[in-house]
């Protein structure tokens, strides 16, 4: 394909995708198309040209787990906190110590606590966004500003390319040293789960996919977790729901299930069945239709993945071993982080968990109770069950885990009144607490500070394009990485510089 006929095919796509009718079902379906060679037809030519010769600077890691806390995790009740501050600063927790003399965290995170050797802080990342919606963009794309015409009500071709796309596009491209330990049964090299980010009004968060690149570069969607617009937490053991309203929550974690997306020419598959049941049944339906549409190699690989025993253990997390069960948790939190290292081992680049969908931890009231007894403990569990896995495995130094929100939480705590019955904390992009762990990180290190209560950096200010860059670099993506749009033009991977001292 020309460089014309590219764009040309960009072109198209992206009208499609801007389209003002395009529903949330549909959406989530093209981060599908994408593993099905529409737009990924140079895939294995050009893992092919990598292999003899394609050489880029060497990085540290071959995979990232990025751990995104939808909602905004307030910073004084976690990784900052500020004991000494008044009390309608401090708030109610109390900081424990951790094996890291002199570095303290929220006594609801025990077992962390116990692992600081393994991972550091940055307690200074800061960015201009009360709103969630913007926020998400900024951090989920490693950009600051915001594209002209941005709207909150949903994604854009307007919008900046995500984290996970970019990594993905450098993956498929050479453009990233990790890459040369592709997966073997053609994964995309960057999924997102358990669910895409929807907000409570049905709406899609921006921010989560290609932007500009155009839709054939969207990460993978693996939706394993049901929307649901008033529940949140790691259901089923820690569901809840901010304002206490009592509505059921019956959601059903399950594996995906894989299927070719609509419009390829095969019927679809209603409802959820068993797994390993649908592939059986897609096996010769597949295979026929590569033959009778005279599929290319790249494409008929796509297809391959998804009758692959492999990919079915590795999505299949609820029927994983007892013991594993145990110490990740069984519930969403601890199944998504169970699914995400098994990505790792299968060689994908770039893994995005929502630990909760959008909102769930945006704990403008009841705060406290929410935090230590739904929130704290399925992610102290299944974070601590991930750190142990991949050292124990010898991955944990070739995979960066790193833990972020849209924003932090305001200094002071208030009470909504109206909404809550107990106390919270409103929105704060101008400070927030991020957690790295594995992939050339130095354990038990504190990068940045902020001030006295917790509102403004006073130490080292690291920026989204910072984060960014620290990613990009770990997967050993060189400096002078781009993507060219449908004109040609050439847009950098990064923005700003990794985080100075991390490593």
């Amino acid at each position: 394909m020309t460089n014309r006929n590219a764009g040309d095919e960009r072109r198209h796509s992206g009208e499609r995708w801007a389209h003002a009718d395009v529903t949330r079902r549909q959406s989530l379906q093209i981060g599908a198309i994408g593993i099905l060679g529409l737009g990924m037809n140079h895939l294995t030519g050009l893992r092919e040209a990598r292999a003899a010769g394609n050489s880029v600077p060497a990085g540290t890691a071959k995979s990232c787990i990025f751990i995104f806390l939808s909602g905004g995790l307030a910073q004084h009740e976690s990784f900052d906190m500020k004991p000494d501050a008044p009390a309608d600063v401090r708030g109610e927790f109390q900081p424990i110590a951790t094996r890291t003399p002199g570095l303290q965290i929220c006594e609801h995170l025990p077992m962390l606590a116990q692992r600081s050797p393994m991972w550091s802080l940055c307690r200074s990342l800061t960015h201009s966004s009360n709103e969630h919606s913007a926020a998400h963009h900024i951090m989920l794309t490693g950009r600051s500003a915001l594209p002209p015409g941005f709207t909150p009500n949903g994604p854009s071709r307007s919008d900046h390319p995500s984290i996970a796309a970019l990594a993905g596009y450098c993956a498929r491209t050479g453009q990233m040293r990790a890459a040369g330990a592709a997966p073997q049964n053609n994964l995309p090299p960057a999924v997102v789960l358990p669910e895409q980010l929807v907000h409570s009004s049905g709406r899609i968060i921006p921010g989560q996919d290609a932007g500009l690149m155009g839709p054939q570069h969207n990460p993978w969607m693996i939706e394993a977790s049901p929307f649901h617009n008033a529940a949140y937490g790691a259901f089923p053991q820690y569901s809840f729901d901010h304002q206490q309203r009592g509505k059921p929550d019956e959601r059903i974690f399950q594996a995906p299930q894989l299927s070719l997306p609509e419009g390829l020419g095969l019927r679809r598959i209603q409802g959820r069945l068993e797994l390993l049941q649908t592939l059986r049944h897609q096996r010769q339906t597949l295979a026929g239709f590569a033959e009778t549409q005279q599929l290319d190699r790249m494409r008929q690989g796509a297809i391959s993945l998804l009758t692959d025993p492999t990919v079915h253990q590795a999505l299949d997390v609820t029927k994983a071993d007892e013991r594993d069960l145990d110490r990740y948790g069984r519930n969403a939190f601890g199944w998504s982080l169970l699914m995400a290292r098994r990505l790792v081992t299968a060689g994908v680049n770039l893994i995005q968990v929502n630990l909760g969908n959008d909102e769930t931890w945006d704990t403008h009231g009841n705060a406290f109770p929410h935090l230590k007894d739904k929130l704290f403990p399925p992610t102290d569990r299944a974070v601590s069950a991930l750190l142990d896995d991949l050292a124990a495995s010898g991955e944990l130094d070739e995979t960066l885990i790193v833990m972020a929100s849209e924003f932090g939480r305001t200094p002071k705590i208030s009470l909504l009144e109206n909404h809550y019955k107990l106390p919270g904390r409103d929105h704060w992009g101008a400070v927030q607490s991020v957690w790295f762990a594995g992939g050339g990180v130095k354990g038990g290190n504190v990068i940045g500070a902020s001030d006295a209560i917790g509102a403004y950096p006073t130490k080292q200010p690291v920026k989204p394009e910072n984060f960014a860059a620290t990613i990009y670099h770990a997967l050993g993506i060189p400096a002078t990485a781009a993507w060219q749009d449908y004109q040609d033009r050439p847009h950098h991977i990064y923005e700003g510089q990794p985080i100075e001292g991390l490593c």
